[in-house]
């Protein structure tokens, strides 16, 4: 996942810093953004989908091979993507629709939604408000769902009667903590929080966390 969510992005944005050509289509943009957002919505479902994998490892040790069997974890594994697909489907097949009569300088290092609607001559609400609607969808739920699954890990970690026993457990979430909230709180911040003129500038750097950061440090987090 995290393979192809990098390569919407790093390679054609490391090709224009080489070159100095800073030119992309209205197709490969949109194209661009389908990809970007469908990934970046499985990730969010995937993320949800290890705190539950985590829960059931820690809460209910004597059941995890009976509950996450290789069918359940195809099944979710399989769920996220085709969520994270099928919402970015939604939202790319309707900024075509919009028209783009004026200014065609992008604000951003890549084909963002706010970036790219911002230069539409048309009535852009509805698009909003849908983009709105799902970016809450994929992004609040998961992060409350793996939060409450932390609830549930942190009291029985603290039931362990062994220190060891204990460290060991909280070592197993905190890698996947660290990145739960590194990208889920950068995405809320980037996405839900109202814009302003200081956040807007912020917001390019936030974007960094999601599209460079996260991934670059989860291998290191994931094995260290």
């Amino acid at each position: 996942l995290e393979t192809c969510y990098t390569s919407t992005i790093l390679p054609r944005m490391l090709v224009s810093f080489l070159t100095n050509k800073y030119v992309i289509s209205l197709n490969g943009c949109f194209l661009q953004y389908f990809f970007f957002t469908g990934l970046a919505g499985a990730e969010c479902c995937l993320l949800t989908v290890m705190s539950y994998d985590r829960y059931i490892a820690i809460c209910k040790p004597l059941h995890y091979t009976t509950i996450m069997n290789g069918r359940c974890c195809l099944q979710l594994a399989g769920g996220s993507w085709i969520n994270g697909l099928l919402a970015s489907a939604i939202v790319t097949s309707l900024m075509p629709q919009l028209t783009f009569c004026g200014p065609n300088e992008i604000d951003h290092f890549f084909c963002d939604f706010t970036p790219v609607v911002k230069l539409s001559c048309s009535d852009t609400h509805w698009i909003e408000l849908v983009t709105f609607i799902l970016a809450s969808l994929f992004t609040l739920p998961p992060f409350l769902l793996t939060l409450l699954s932390y609830v549930y890990i942190s009291n029985t970690v603290l039931r362990i009667p062994s220190s060891t026993g204990r460290q060991k457990a909280f070592s197993t979430c905190s890698s996947h903590l660290t990145v739960v909230t590194l990208f889920y709180g950068t995405l809320i911040v980037v996405y839900l929080v109202p814009k302003t003129h200081t956040l807007g500038d912020l917001s390019k750097v936030f974007s960094v966390c999601y599209t460079v950061l996260t991934p670059l440090v989860n291998p290191l987090i994931y094995s260290l």
